[in-house]
């Protein structure tokens, strides 16, 4: 199975980008994962609507770009639904057992995302109403995608 995670932005501190290496690592023993960092569009403090429009969609052609035909997407979106990590553990036990062998995970931008990229989505989650850095929330998907084959391995980690 592969696993992709792509994102916008740069990771930047050595903490995140340590734990984040140590679930990758520990991710090998279940499926090949990498994460494919697109760079962020610079934005103004003050955008108009027409500014977010144009940041958004060049960040999601950017999004798309890293994303083939035959991948699974996930997008991590406010709108998305809310899963336990039992039940995001099963949506990756399922989407296996049929036939999907490429999942792949999109974190948006700090504006969020383009149309094009949630259309692009075939199903969306979210973990909650409040925000997390987007460096942070890297870090916070990663560890939910190697608990989610410590559960559906029934391997302990994840009590």
């Amino acid at each position: 199975m592969n696993i992709k995670l792509v994102t916008v932005g740069k990771l930047k501190e050595k903490y995140l980008k340590a734990g984040i290496a140590e679930y990758a690592k520990r991710l090998g023993a279940f499926c090949k994962f990498q994460i494919v960092e697109c760079p962020d569009e610079k934005a103004p403090e003050n955008l108009s609507e027409a500014e977010d429009a144009h940041v958004k969609e060049v960040e999601g052609e950017r999004i798309l770009s890293k994303i083939k035909d035959k991948e699974y997407v996930i997008l991590l979106d406010l709108r998305g639904k809310e899963l336990t990590s039992e039940e995001l553990a099963k949506k990756v036990d399922d989407l296996s057992t049929y036939g999907t062998s490429d999942i792949t995970f999109v974190i948006g931008g700090s504006l969020g995302v383009s149309p094009e990229v949630t259309k692009r989505a075939d199903f969306s989650i979210c973990f909650g109403k409040f925000t997390l850095p987007h460096q942070l929330m890297r870090l916070v998907m990663t560890e939910q995608i190697y608990r989610s084959f410590m559960i559906i391995n029934h391997r302990t980690y994840h009590k």
